[in-house]
């Protein structure tokens, strides 16, 4: 049967300036020297910005202290398996002769520790950290049930290996009286994490929305009393281990620890004056590690104090190892 004149007709697209491609078009004519005026005013905008940044930088205060070689006897201790269960205090001495001014954090920063391992990031459960199955172990062996047979909460290598050594960083007033410095162990956290990741199971009593469940081998508490001073910072919202599950690309990596409360005599930052870090020893982890403490400001970047800014004692006779 042939087509129809008609037929063909109906097909055909609306007399329009969109459907035929009518529309009125621009076509952008670049000139030599247009493109070379655009050129060079992004490219003088460019170092304009290059230059802001360095001079920023310029103003950022840190320090950073190597406490793996200073405490060498909590080091040595630690490498003996079978005193996991003991704790080693050392404390590090240290010299400020400039305030640090505004918003200060203190990070931990471990040396040659790879959690970036294809087999130890997928070893955790997800269903389990954010509350809905605390019984879904199934991807975290060895370390997804105990050996009598009771589900680990939080299961997993990461959680198993976290970073649990204690820094208390201590300020002496008027050279004599050491007062603790105020530090928060909130908000360290990204938000996604803290609120969509992460959530606790649906319960009022986390030790009863636990039950069933067992610490992972390397704790020294259950989930649910990581925190004996806020209630709401326990069980897997707890910051800290939060932090640590966020697994870093590289075996050289920093992770935020504390921040500053400016309160009393903090408003300002920290002043100047002796200072001592106070580390309780406890992580399994044989790599190397370092304390730093960082001023901030708004372009969040960073530079090393030079040796007159920051002045601590090196030698081991210096610091102060307690073996328990």
């Amino acid at each position: 049967m042939k087509r129809t004149s008609k037929d063909s007709r109906c097909k055909l697209p609306d007399n329009t300036a969109l459907k035929q491609q009518q529309l009125p078009a621009y076509q952008l004519q670049l000139s030599a020297t247009g493109v070379l005026s655009g050129f060079f005013a992004t490219g003088v905008f460019c170092l304009g910005v290059g230059i802001i940044l360095i001079l920023s930088a310029k103003s950022i205060k840190e320090i950073e202290i190597k406490y793996t070689e200073i405490c060498g006897n909590c080091a040595k201790l630690r490498e003996d398996a079978t005193n996991f269960d003991k704790e080693c205090t050392c404390s590090i001495p240290f010299y400020l002769s400039e305030t640090m001014q505004g918003n200060v954090y203190m990070y931990y920063k471990l040396y040659g520790f790879y959690q970036n391992l294809y087999h130890y990031i997928l070893s955790r459960s997800n269903s389990q950290l954010v509350g809905t199955d605390l019984k879904d172990v199934g991807n975290c062996a060895p370390f997804s049930k105990s050996h009598d047979g009771t589900p680990i909460a939080p299961c997993g290598a990461i959680a198993n290996s976290i970073f649990n050594d204690t820094i208390i960083l201590s300020y002496n007033l008027n050279s004599s009286i050491p007062i603790k410095v105020p530090m928060l162990r909130s908000g360290i956290t990204w938000w996604t994490d803290k609120y969509v990741k992460f959530q606790n199971p649906s319960s009022i009593n986390l030790s009863s929305a636990f039950a069933g469940t067992t610490k992972p081998p390397s704790w020294a508490k259950p989930v649910y009393e990581l925190d004996e001073e806020d209630p709401g910072n326990n069980g897997f919202l707890n910051d800290d281990f939060i932090v640590w599950m966020r697994t870093a690309a590289f075996p050289t990596f920093k992770k935020l620890y504390r921040r500053l409360n400016r309160i009393q005599y903090f408003t300002e930052g920290l002043p100047a004056g002796n200072y001592s870090f106070n580390i309780t020893y406890k992580a399994d982890q044989k790599s190397s590690r370092d304390v730093a403490m960082e001023a901030r400001d708004w372009s969040d970047t960073r530079k090393a104090l030079s040796s007159k800014e920051c002045k601590q004692p090196l030698e081991a006779e210096k610091s102060k190892n307690i073996l328990p």
